[in-house]
C-alpha cells in the first residue's frame, strides 16, 4: 500500500510520541511511506508488512490432510 504525496490523516490513530487520538498524517515521499503527528511533531518512516498469510481452516485444508490427522477417542468408564 502507497499512499499519496498529498498528507492525509488517518483516522482513529493515536500517536506513539504524545498519544494524542487522530493528529497522525500519512504521505509518501519519493516512494517511501511516512506518518507525522501535527501535534508534537514526531515523525516516523511506515513499513509496511506484506500481506499476513491464510489462517489453515477446514474450507482451505485438504480433506486427506485432515482425515489423517483424526485420531480416536477412548472412553473410559469412572465407576470401574
Amino acid at each position: 500500500m502507497t499512499f499519496t504525496t498529498k498528507k492525509q490523516f488517518i483516522a482513529g490513530v493515536t500517536c506513539p510520541k504524545c498519544a494524542q487520538m487522530d493528529k497522525i498524517q500519512a504521505y509518501s515521499d519519493a516512494g517511501v511511506n511516512y506518518r507525522e503527528c501535527v501535534s508534537c511533531g514526531f515523525k516516523d518512516e511506515m513499513r509496511l508488512a506484506s500481506a499476513p498469510r491464510e489462517l489453515e481452516t477446514r474450507v482451505n485444508t485438504d480433506r486427506d490432510e485432515i482425515a489423517s490427522q483424526i485420531q480416536p477417542v477412548k472412553l473410559i468408564d469412572p465407576k470401574a
